[in-house]
């Protein structure tokens, strides 16, 4: 689901130029990007270079981005970033076209991403979470209610993270390893199929990846029945198959995610976005202490809803 934090950006043209200034208030430099150099951009520059090249304006001109999105908190703020920028730059609003730019500019970027967050992004509705089957060749997508009764808070473990620099590439390496030997995709096996696999490090990681999609279907149908506590379950349990079996957590992370989860209200919790560190978030219900950010301090921490998705907000 989409969440009630954002990332903005704008671009102001300049045409006959081919320089690109972009500044963000997340990071104390500016920057300037020569369009069609493939001259290596500064390090926190290489997404937006990588953007700027795939969505190809026709002039430079200036990127101001803001954003209440914590970066590299686990909570997409790259695909927020890259999404916001292309439809910036006059990309249309075709969910499938910017998620598999974001995902090409990601790679470029040293970050070998799936679709999945710029999916959500895009295609995200108020109230609603967003079912993807990943198992599908058009990834087919549908809208999942989510009972308004249902509370979240997300609270920032403060153990930064960055895919790039994370075993997150060597985890889907595994996950392709066990597919092969098996002989199809994981979103197509059962937990029985599990059994041809030898290497116990490759069945765990086929076993995360069998049960988390066990664990999506379940939820959306407990979704349906109202049933919150059911699907807090299912949360926690996710955690914990992505702690021992996929083992992309880190201590911080799980003693925050077990505090949570013995707070009064919390239904249940997991760590959010590819591991290694972030946040965690937890579904509550709506007079739980938990739902409190403040009480996190020094940690950072949101009372967040599901939110519409991507969007342009003005243009000239």
């Amino acid at each position: 689901m989409a969440i009630d934090l954002a990332t903005e950006a704008t671009f102001t043209p300049e045409p006959g130029s081919f320089l690109v200034g972009l500044d963000s208030d997340q990071y104390p430099d500016s920057w300037e990007i020569l369009l069609g150099d493939t001259a290596p951009a500064a390090p926190d520059a290489v997404l937006a270079a990588a953007l700027l090249a795939l969505a190809d304006p026709p002039s430079g001109g200036h990127i101001r981005v803001t954003s209440t999105l914590p970066v590299g908190a686990g909570l997409s703020s790259s695909a927020a970033f890259s999404i916001a920028l292309l439809l910036a730059l006059g990309r249309a609003p075709d969910p499938m076209s910017l998620a598999q730019l974001n995902q090409r500019a990601e790679s470029a970027a040293g970050s070998h991403v799936g679709l999945l967050d710029p999916l959500a992004i895009v295609d995200a509705r108020a109230g609603h979470a967003l079912c993807i089957d990943f198992g599908t060749a058009a990834l087919e997508r549908h809208q999942v209610a989510i009972p308004e009764r249902a509370a979240f808070v997300i609270v920032h473990s403060e153990a930064s993270r960055e895919l790039g620099l994370s075993p997150y590439a060597l985890r889907r390496s595994e996950c392709d390893a066990a597919a092969h030997e098996i002989g199809r995709p994981l979103g197509h096996c059962v937990k029985t199929d599990l059994s041809v696999l030898t290497d116990p490090i490759l069945r765990r990681r086929a076993r995360h990846v069998v049960t988390e999609c066990e664990r999506v279907r379940e939820i959306e149908r407990l979704l349906a029945v109202d049933d919150l506590p059911g699907v807090g379950a299912a949360m926690s349990d996710g955690h914990r198959s992505l702690r021992d079996d996929y083992r992309v957590s880190i201590t911080e992370v799980d003693e925050l995610v077990d505090q949570l989860q013995r707070t009064p209200g919390v239904l249940g919790a997991r760590m959010s976005g590819g591991g290694f560190g972030g946040c965690v978030i937890a579904l509550c219900d709506q007079d739980s202490p938990a739902l409190q950010p403040a009480t996190y301090a020094p940690r950072r921490a949101w009372r967040v809803n599901p939110s519409d998705g991507a969007r342009i907000v003005a243009e000239d």
